[in-house]
């Protein structure tokens, strides 16, 4: 599939896409300039969470107070 496939696959823009191509290691193949995808990649990528809002990634933990999960380990509550 292209950026604009899976975009509309997935609900969310091209500028989305991108980002979690950068950010979330997001399952992309390029080819030539286009990015290309494989949907049975993506539904994997996208069960394991990092297409969440809460997951963290490279992000620090001064991203605020009211983050208070963390992509390693748990507390326990909940």
């Amino acid at each position: 599939m292209s950026v604009e496939e899976i975009a509309e696959y997935l609900g969310v823009s091209k500028d989305t896409i991108y980002g979690w191509i950068a950010k979330r290691d997001m399952p992309a193949h390029k080819v030539g300039r286009l990015w290309k995808f494989k949907t049975d990649e993506i539904d994997s990528w996208v069960r394991t969470g990092k297409a969440s809002d809460e997951y963290s990634g490279s992000v620090s933990e001064e991203a605020g107070p009211h983050k208070e999960k963390h992509a390693k380990g748990g507390n326990g509550n909940g």
